[in-house]
């Protein structure tokens, strides 16, 4: 049974970081792409980040340059690291994995159950 746990949600002020992770178990993170989303209240679910097997990254415009997506093998992790945070970025986080790294939501089988971002100004 694969299992993906988000941790590292908090609350912040702006301008301040938090880096998320997660966690797997019942799937090698490596073998597929994994990509973090968010879903603020009243707002569709968004591409954040996205890793591919080979390490490839991409980012959505709003977070480039601010946030970082990595992945330690050894941990079975993926991370998010977010710096310069703003209030719009306040939202529940998901982590996702997938075959493919693309933006597309469908292209995602497996997800976390998230993890809450307050961003306070």
């Amino acid at each position: 049974q694969v299992q993906l746990v988000e941790s590292g949600g908090g609350l912040v002020q702006a301008g301040g970081s938090l880096r998320l992770s997660c966690a797997a178990s019942g799937r090698t993170l490596s073998s597929y792409a994994t990509g973090w989303f968010r879903q603020a209240p009243g707002k569709e679910r968004e591409l954040v980040a996205t890793i591919s097997t080979g390490g490839s990254t991409n980012y959505a415009d709003s977070v480039k340059g601010r946030f970082t997506i990595s992945r330690d093998n050894a941990k079975n992790t993926v991370y998010l690291q977010m710096n310069s945070l703003k209030p719009e970025d306040t939202a529940v986080y998901y982590c996702a994995s997938g075959v493919a790294s693309t933006p597309l939501i469908r292209t995602y089988e497996r997800w976390g159950q998230g993890t809450q971002v307050t961003v306070s100004s």
